[in-house]
């Protein structure tokens, strides 16, 4: 069994208040990480070119304010 499967079974076996726990700090977890991650690409250049178009339609006035 991998650890992915061990770890399917587990959260299966949660009651309702601990998968509602585990979901909250999940979700924590997880939004850290994505943040972390957006760091790294940002600092490695890899969103350059996404940011580049992102002002030049804004240049262009073709963005609205939200």
């Amino acid at each position: 069994m991998t650890k992915i499967q061990i770890l399917e079974r587990e959260v299966r076996s949660l009651d309702r208040a601990k998968l509602a726990a585990f979901r909250s700090w999940f979700r924590k977890f997880d939004s850290k990480e994505w943040d972390l991650q957006i760091e790294r690409d940002a600092r490695a250049g890899r969103l350059d070119a996404i940011s580049g178009e992102a002002a030049a339609a804004h240049r262009a006035g073709k963005t609205r304010p939200l």
